[in-house]
């Protein structure tokens, strides 16, 4: 027997696994500190009325003969299926088919089992500063090389700094696999029309495959930014799209998200649609009715309000971080089409000094921007996804000590 040693490539722990380790030991030294939290993306703000209302009458229908469902379809209810095309892409201008979209527990595990589907050869093109994930799992499928200077060798790198505004350069050689985040974690910039466009342009020239990740699409509110890479024409034949219900709807706890995969999206004759169709049925024993009928009434009138007000709430605790952090001479990115606050460190601190800084002088908790890739040290990432009152105070705690 033996086990997969690409498992043994990765480091031990994941970024935000060192940062609670970190915070813990605090706090066990420090208990009657008063932490806030602007670190990991979690969201606060209750699930809305519409959602939890849905939810408790699915729960009821369970306990009749005639309302109970067992297992789930692998590919999602049609009911949902149907609300998220109608609400997502079709009000957009984008024609899809209702079985071009996919229901899952999050976008994480879709970015990262998508790569089942693929050949463990193809050339994979990352961001950094990244989403971990997308390079953790193709490590774990042997698709990374060795480890050198903190970049896996059979990997091409595209550093998204200040000095080309955060947007990844498209590659001057042929690479297969793109993945993309737009608005970005973790800078929380976001990409035009004309900018992705060229993406598009540049897979279908090339044949390659952008894996899209729009988990922050709520939060665009840039005219000229799209909430979808099939807006752009072109995109059905080189992308594959995630999106999720956790950071627009609060269903980080209650986990659902769907990826789109066209029938027009083919390689090597086959369409990736049967792929990821023939591992979702094989590998994923799908999401529960309770939560599809919950995410369903998110495109209810009442729910889209009540999803439009907690949006707001969490934009207007970015505005809060970027505006105080200006004022306290920060030079800060971030925050427009997007819940996170990237910022640079003040006084050539590396990340993790100055997240130890925070802790140990404010009691705030961030993200290490070279917790993201090496292009994110120097940086340093806030979430807006905390309480208004605590936000305000934690911008308030760091402005005292910077602002002098």
């Amino acid at each position: 027997m033996k086990i997969n040693e690409n498992f043994l490539k990765i480091q031990n722990n994941y970024l935000f696994s060192d940062i609670a380790k970190k915070v813990a030991a605090y706090k066990e030294a420090n208990p009657s500190a008063d932490l806030i939290r602007l670190g990991i993306g979690d969201v606060t703000r209750p699930l809305p009325e519409a959602v939890t209302e849905a939810m408790k009458k699915a729960v009821e229908e369970q306990e009749t003969v005639e309302g109970f469902r067992g297992y789930p379809p692998e590919y999602g209810y049609d009911f949902l299926r149907s609300a998220i095309n109608r609400n997502d892409y079709a009000a957009r201008g984008v024609s899809l088919s209702d079985d071009e979209i996919f229901v899952s527990d999050g976008a994480k595990s879709d970015c990262g089992n998508i790569g089942d589907i693929f050949s463990v050869d193809n050339l994979v093109a990352v961001c950094d500063p990244l989403y971990p994930v997308y390079v953790d799992t193709n490590v774990m499928a042997d698709r990374s090389g060795v480890l050198q200077n903190g970049l896996w060798s059979n990997f091409h790198y595209m550093p998204c700094t200040a000095e080309n505004g955060f947007l990844p350069q498209i590659p001057d050689k042929k690479v297969d696999i793109i993945y993309l985040c737009f608005p970005n974690n973790p800078t929380g910039m976001s990409i035009t029309k004309e900018e992705l466009a060229k993406w598009v342009a540049y897979a279908n020239a090339n044949d390659s495959l952008i894996l899209y990740d729009a988990a922050y699409e709520a939060y665009i509110t840039s005219e000229d930014v799209p909430h979808s890479i099939f807006e752009i024409e072109g995109a059905k034949s080189c992308a594959i799209e995630f999106k999720s219900f956790s950071k627009t709807a609060g269903f980080t706890g209650a986990r659902c998200a769907y990826t789109v995969v066209p029938h027009e999206l083919k390689r090597g004759g086959v369409e990736l649609n049967a792929l990821w169709g023939r591992r979702q049925a094989t590998k994923f024993n799908g999401v529960s009715y309770i939560t599809q009928r919950g995410a369903e009434a998110v495109y209810s009138e009442q729910g889209k309000q009540q999803v439009r007000a907690n949006i707001a709430y969490y934009q207007n605790n970015a505005k809060v971080i970027a505006d105080g952090l200006r004022k306290a001479g920060f030079t800060v990115y971030g925050g427009v089409d997007s819940p996170y606050i990237w910022l640079r460190t003040p006084d050539d601190l590396t990340s993790w000094e100055f997240f130890d800084l925070l802790l140990h002088k404010v009691q705030v908790v961030g993200t290490p921007g070279s917790g993201f890739g090496p292009s994110g040290e120097g940086y340093f990432r806030l979430t807006s996804f905390g309480d208004s009152e605590k936000t305000r105070e934690a911008v308030a705690r760091i402005v005292s000590v910077f602002s002098d």
